[in-house]
Formats: C-alpha cells, sequence, structure tokens
C-alpha cells in the first residue's frame, strides 16, 4: 500500500452487490477497501471508527437508510466525503442525496472505471455525478418543486421508497427507533400528501414521476 491509497468504506446492504463492488475497487492499487458494512448504522459507526477517504454508501438500506446517515455523519464530520450508490437517475433521490451534502452520486449499473474516477475525483476534493444522474438534474431542476414526492418528508421518502421496492412493513421497521405502528403512520401521511389511497397507486405514481429505479 503507498501513502497516496485511498481508504474506502462501502456501505450496501445485498451482499453479492457488496462483495462485487469491493473487488472491482480493490482492483485499483489506488484504492484501499478498509471496511464493509450494510447499513446506515453501520456507516456512522465504521466512519467513527476508521475515519475513511471516502464514504461510498448505498442509499436504500434497512434502519435508518442512506440518506439519513449522510445527515448524521456530516452533522459530526462536516469534511466527511461521501458519494451515493443508487439504482435512481432521476427523481427526487438524487436531489435528496445531493442537498444532504454527498460529494458524488452514481448509478450502480455504472462501468468501473467510472466508479474509481468517482472515488477519486471525490478523494481529491471535487464533485462526481454519472452522466445520466448530472443530465436529469440539470433537465428537472426547474421541475424540482412539480415532483409530488417532494411534498413528502426525509424520513416519509425513505419508507415510500422502500414500500415501492417491495419491502414489507416488518422489514422496514427492522431498527429500534421505529416501530410498525410508526411506520404505518408515515405510510398514511405520505398517502394523504401525495393524494393517494393504496400502495398500488402509489408504484403508478412511482413509476410517473421516476421514483421506481429499472
Amino acid at each position: 500500500m503507498n501513502s497516496h491509497t485511498i481508504k474506502v468504506l462501502l456501505i450496501d446492504d445485498h451482499e453479492l452487490v457488496r462483495s462485487g463492488i469491493e473487488h472491482l475497487l480493490s482492483s485499483d492499487l489506488d484504492i484501499d477497501v478498509v471496511a464493509v458494512g450494510s447499513s446506515g448504522e453501520d456507516a456512522i459507526r465504521l466512519t467513527e471508527k476508521l475515519n475513511p477517504d471516502v464514504i461510498l454508501m448505498d442509499l436504500n438500506m434497512p434502519g435508518i437508510g442512506g440518506t439519513e446517515a449522510i445527515k448524521r455523519i456530516l452533522r459530526k464530520n462536516p469534511k466527511a466525503k461521501i458519494i451515493a450508490l443508487s439504482v435512481y437517475d432521476d427523481g427526487p433521490i438524487p436531489h435528496q442525496a445531493i442537498n444532504f451534502g454527498a460529494k458524488g452520486y452514481i448509478n450502480k449499473g455504472c462501468p468501473v472505471d467510472e466508479m474509481i474516477k468517482a472515488v477519486t475525483t471525490v478523494f481529491k476534493g471535487g464533485n462526481y455525478l454519472s452522466s445520466d444522474v448530472a443530465t436529469n438534474l440539470v433537465f428537472s431542476a426547474q421541475d424540482v418543486e412539480q415532483n409530488t414526492f417532494s411534498l413528502l418528508s426525509d424520513r416519509e421518502l425513505q419508507i415510500v421508497t422502500k414500500i415501492v421496492d417491495g419491502h414489507k412493513i416488518s422489514d422496514i421497521a427492522d431498527e429500534p427507533s421505529i416501530s410498525p405502528k410508526t411506520v404505518n403512520t408515515h405510510r398514511y401521511r405520505a398517502h394523504e400528501k401525495l393524494g393517494i389511497a393504496s400502495d398500488i397507486e402509489l408504484v403508478r405514481l412511482a413509476l410517473d414521476q421516476g421514483l421506481l429505479g429499472n
């Protein structure tokens, strides 16, 4: 390991994805994946313990999730360099991650060269967005407030995203600080704000407005 090796903390709740990304990043001699985790809570704990140069983190995970983890990490360490990793190229998710302070945002389907470039760019103090994400952000900037999902709170958006992705209420509530009852409360509030009456309508709306990943 040379003195300029970039220490990366990798957080993703899918073991296969996590292992694949770790292997791909480790193929670059300038990058060292110092630890991996599977939740927002892991991200916070390992960041405090290891002080990585770059945090590469999935957004849609059990527990507090990636977006909340970004907020908490940056609250304690404003200089932390975080790259959001997601299946979403557009909709409110990229906007939320960038607004919360992520220095980069890349799609899980991006080539390994792009992922390495993102890590290197953010490590050097720059910002990095996948080309599709950047394009969508530019062209949708004037329409952000028109996206119905922008009406939701951070917690409501997190829960709605998980419901759209097929997570059960019991899975979403897999966290000490939130109960199934609380999840349902946020869910019903989201339904009211979005003007819908069921999760089926929620999925249709998510498809229409780009919340549902490919």
